[in-house]
């Protein structure tokens, strides 16, 4: 047999008996748990369609991990069923005055898709088989995009539901443009009708719309609450049974502690499923037979530094240097500096780096935003009549930070300015 760096993993016994990604978020199941009543009021919207009118506009609100995009593609799932049945002739009788096959699920994901025009494109493109009439990437104005949307929407009966994923985040960027067109496309349509379902994490980005967009759009709305521990309790319990033998392989104690650390933040079960899915593999991976709590506090620490890797990774290229003076400035980690401190190892990484540097009042700024985004905190201390400064420390790990932000080739690793910026401080 011949060996590679593969051989000892595959010969070790797997945890997972089934699907993995049944413990992944995107996953939707047979039935959703505790979210039955949002899928009944949302069915009883949907359901003119089915009779060949147009549903009411919906907008779905809710925090991360509420079931909201879950529940819409649900439903989208289940028409595709209904068609499959029509098809095969097994609908029920009930269905007989209804054209299933009518009805066309759009959807978008705005923070994938966050400009007017790719929406346009992603919409007009899903009526165009032929790939060498379809709107190109780029390049074409937005009056013939919309054209092309409506003329190929229009070609014949049909209701067209497009569900707008993350729309706080395309108002957010690129404005309601997209949103007005698109609620007002009825009235120039001859054959076809339009329907719209936007899912917000926010309910505040409808102050941001036109009073006429706003009017249109939110003619129905749902709002979804965050779960509770034992709702995600049942959430996992159902995804677990799915996934492996659960008496064998799941310590009673691993469901629960993963329902009370996602309950605990804002009864996310995006959350609660990485921690056990991550949980399991690590497990796997240490090639344990049962997963167990010590498992979920790795998996936990790891999702954390996860997500702190991509906040730094997204910085804007300045804000990553104020970042890196920050943690270079305390060796330890826990030193409290003023905003003068850190913009002097600012300046000389940026002389290090070959960067023009930006102004202190600009770097106050920055500072700012770092500290609403909980990678340092930043406390603003009186000094009476000699007036006030801000007290800045870290509060991400400071090693593995630094390697993140290192690993930006525009930004030169300078591990030797750490000496010069202590100096330049003790002057």
């Amino acid at each position: 047999m011949i060996e590679n760096i593969f051989s000892s993993h595959i010969q070790s016994k797997p945890i997972f008996k089934g699907n993995r990604d049944i413990l992944r978020p995107s996953y939707i199941p047979e039935e959703l748990p505790h979210r039955e009543a949002y899928i009944d009021d949302l069915a009883s919207i949907m359901v003119t369609a089915l009779r060949g009118n147009r549903p009411s506009n919906v907008l779905i609100f809710g925090k991360t991990g509420t079931g909201k995009t879950a529940v819409v593609r649900y439903l989208e799932r289940e028409v595709e069923r209904l068609k499959k049945d029509d098809h095969e002739s097994d609908l029920d009788s009930a269905f007989d005055d209804y054209n299933v096959h009518q009805v066309e699920y759009v959807y978008i994901n705005c923070e994938v898709v966050d400009t007017h025009y790719g929406v346009m494109k992603n919409i007009g493109n899903k009526f165009i088989d032929n790939w060498s009439e379809q709107i190109p990437f780029t390049g074409w104005p937005m009056e013939k995009v919309y054209e092309a949307l409506k003329e190929r929407i229009d070609e014949k009966p049909r209701v067209v539901i497009i569900i707008l994923d993350e729309l706080d985040k395309l108002v957010t960027k690129s404005g309601d443009t997209v949103l007005y067109h698109l609620s007002k496309i009825n009235s120039e349509l001859k054959q076809s009708k339009v329907s719209l379902i936007g899912i917000s994490n926010s309910l505040k980005f409808t102050e941001f719309l036109d009073p006429r967009v706003k009017s249109r759009l939110g003619e129905e709305k749902m709002i979804f609450p965050p779960y509770n521990a034992d709702q995600l309790k049942d959430i996992l319990g159902d995804r677990v049974k799915k996934a492996f033998e659960y008496e064998k392989i799941m310590e009673e104690e691993v469901i629960a502690l993963c329902a009370a650390l996602a309950a605990q933040e804002h009864g996310d079960a995006r959350r609660a499923l990485d921690l056990l899915r991550i949980s399991t593999e690590i497990a796997e991976r240490e090639r344990n037979p049962e997963v167990n709590a010590n498992h979920v506090y790795k998996a936990k620490n790891k999702i954390e530094q996860d997500c702190v890797t991509e906040a730094v990774m997204t910085l804007p290229t300045h804000s990553k240097l104020v970042m890196y003076s920050i943690l270079l400035s305390s060796k330890k980690g826990n030193e409290k500096l003023t905003t003068g401190e850190v913009y002097s190892g600012y300046e000389e990484l940026c002389i290090k780096s070959g960067l023009d540097s930006l102004s202190q009042r600009r770097i106050a700024d920055l500072i700012s935003e770092l500290d609403m985004l909980g990678l340092i905190h930043a406390r603003v201390k009186s000094f009476g009549r000699r007036g006030r400064t801000r007290e800045i420390q870290a509060s991400v790990p400071r090693r593995e930070t630094i390697r993140t932000i290192e690993e930006d080739n525009s930004i030169v690793p300078v591990k030797e300015l750490t000496t010069l910026i202590q100096q330049t401080r003790l002057m």
